[in-house]
């Protein structure tokens, strides 16, 4: 048995890890990739408009040309009291030698270019020039070198994007002429007029290029116009800057959320698979030694679905064990009949007496009959839960059911009479299905007829008690016996009078009765009458159900 035990158990276990093969785990998870990609792309969207900086950027521009500003005014002052001549006839005019002379000694060093212009438009002197033995000398800075980080390159990146995208910096082109004049540079131009003006460029690599032109004067006269310009690798620098800055806050805060997010997957998760796995075992599982996890503990949703699969599992196996208890029932009443049956056809073919054949005749009559009413008892029972899980609640008036139900037992006029109590000012509407009420109501009935004598009353009444409609049938027979008040509502109990013909009820009737209440969320239950010495005056039934307004 051991052994044959542990085969089984293997057996379960390989057929539940085959149905698990196709659930991914830890990383491969959808739901882990479902919470990361969400938790990141809600901490990334908020990081890539901050890196976008175009006002901070815009700003260190202003700042930048403000700064080349006052540099060109001071310059220009320089200029037009130390490097400007007179003409015989009082014309005054700067001097080329003078400028570059002045330009050498007042930009040494400061990364600006400079330069003047006359008012005629000519070009005098360019900083970026230098006088050499073999002519002209280009002055510059060398590149720095390397390529940069991992980080660097992710923001050259980002750069590359935005710079991509339609509408970005739309500067005017930056172009030298090879004869440069003041028509070149519309700043110049303006300077040239006596206002000062700068602009923002872009060359053919993408860099900006920020110029400055205001104008060389003495005492208030136009003699010229001075021009600074540079790029604006501070400008850059400072925005990569605050780029890289806000990439390494991002990474952190990227990898706290990453695992936060495998934690919050991980408890959520784990949980969740081995509800899984435990629903596996107890479908593929032969017992009931598998049984659901238990995480009620944990207050939350998990929690909830871990009680409510555990209280589906109880409810399957009750349900489980009442179809067993049922068909055990229902085998043992039939096999009753059955058997009275057998013997009788048996016997019938053996005696010649016409009248003992006459007898067992009638005796088979009654045990076919009897099977007929514990089939159609027993095929009732079994589709009644079905049936009630379908249908959809209507609105019953149990005092006009009470009427009703009774005018149609006053049409026999034998037997105990009946009487209905109701109070015509209340409201007794309930959510419920009339016809399986009247079933409960109509049993209930039948069964104080049965044991109420003929000038007997049953009586019927209806009562409002706050949220609930309680309905109370009482006879005035023989009443229930001692600690029998539970069990009658078992299947196939019977306990009828004596001088009532045997097999006339397949005592499922109260058991019936009871399913369907409890299916419209009532009671019912069984109690004797009493009287002040406790002398039993009759049985009575108390149904109890909700009118839906509590």
């Amino acid at each position: 048995m051991a052994e044959q035990s542990q085969k089984q158990q293997a057996e379960i276990a390989q057929t539940v890890k085959k149905h698990r093969k196709g659930r991914k785990r830890g990383w491969r998870s959808s739901l882990t990739h479902k919470i990361l990609l969400i938790n990141s792309l809600v901490l990334l969207i908020p990081v890539v408009g901050l890196m976008h900086l175009e006002q901070y950027r815009l700003s260190l521009i202003a700042t930048e040309l403000d700064a080349l500003s006052i540099q060109g005014r001071a310059f220009s002052l320089s200029l037009g009291s130390t490097a400007v001549v007179a003409s015989q006839v009082g014309d005054e005019k700067l001097v080329p030698e003078l400028t570059r002379s002045l330009m050498r000694a007042m930009l040494n060093d400061i990364g600006v270019r400079a330069r003047i212009f006359s008012t005629s438009g000519e070009m005098l002197a360019d900083s970026l020039y230098l006088a050499g033995v073999g002519g002209p000398v280009e002055v510059g800075e060398l590149p720095v070198p390397g390529g940069g980080g991992m980080m660097d390159r992710i923001i050259r990146f980002y750069e590359d994007i935005i710079n991509w995208l339609p509408g970005h910096d739309d500067w005017p082109l930056y172009r030298e002429a090879q004869n440069q004049s003041a028509e070149d540079y519309t700043e110049v131009l303006i300077a040239l007029n006596g206002e000062p003006a700068g602009m923002v460029r872009t060359d053919t690599s993408g860099r900006l290029v920020l110029s400055m032109a205001v104008p060389v004067q003495r005492y208030r006269q136009v003699l010229g116009a001075l021009m600074l310009s540079k790029d604006a690798e501070v400008v850059s620098k400072a925005v990569q800057d605050r780029r890289r800055d806000i990439l390494a806050v991002c990474g952190l805060a990227l990898g706290v959320t990453v695992l936060l997010s495998l934690y919050l997957a991980g408890i959520i998760g784990r949980p969740l698979r081995r509800l899984a796995n435990a629903a596996d075992y107890v479908r593929y599982g032969k017992g009931r030694q598998y049984e659901i996890p238990d995480f009620t503990h944990r207050r939350d949703e998990i929690g909830d679905l871990s009680g409510a699969l555990r209280a589906m599992t109880e409810a399957l196996w009750s349900r489980m064990d009442a179809i067993e208890g049922f068909a055990a029932d229902v085998a043992h009443e039939i096999k009753n009949p059955l058997t009275s049956l057998r013997s009788a056809v048996e016997t019938v073919a053996r005696v010649s007496d016409p009248d003992q054949q006459k007898q067992l005749l009638s005796i088979i009559l009654d045990d076919v009959q009897r099977l007929d009413r514990l089939i159609s008892d027993i095929s009732d029972a079994s589709r009644l839960d079905a049936e009630l899980s379908r249908a959809d609640m209507e609105e019953v008036d149990v005092a006009k059911l009470l009427e009703a139900l009774v005018e149609i037992q006053r049409v026999n006029e034998d037997g105990p009479t009946f009487e209905v109590i109701v109070d015509d000012e209340k409201d007794y509407l309930i959510p419920g299905l009339e016809g399986r009420l009247g079933q409960v109501l109509r049993n209930l009935m039948a069964n104080a007829q049965t044991f109420s004598p003929e000038s007997g009353k049953i009586t019927l009444k209806a009562q409002r008690q706050e949220d609930r409609v309680v309905i109370t049938v009482d006879d005035e027979g023989p009443g229930i016996l001692p600690g029998k008040l539970d069990a009658i509502f078992d299947r196939f109990y019977t306990e009828r009078p004596q001088d009532e013909k045997f097999g006339t009820h397949s005592g499922l009737g109260l058991s019936i009765s009871k399913q369907i209440i409890e299916a419209h969320n009532g009671t019912i239950k069984a109690e004797n009458q009493k009287s002040p010495e406790g002398d039993i005056l009759g049985a009575r039934f108390v149904i109890s159900l909700p009118t839906g307004q509590g």
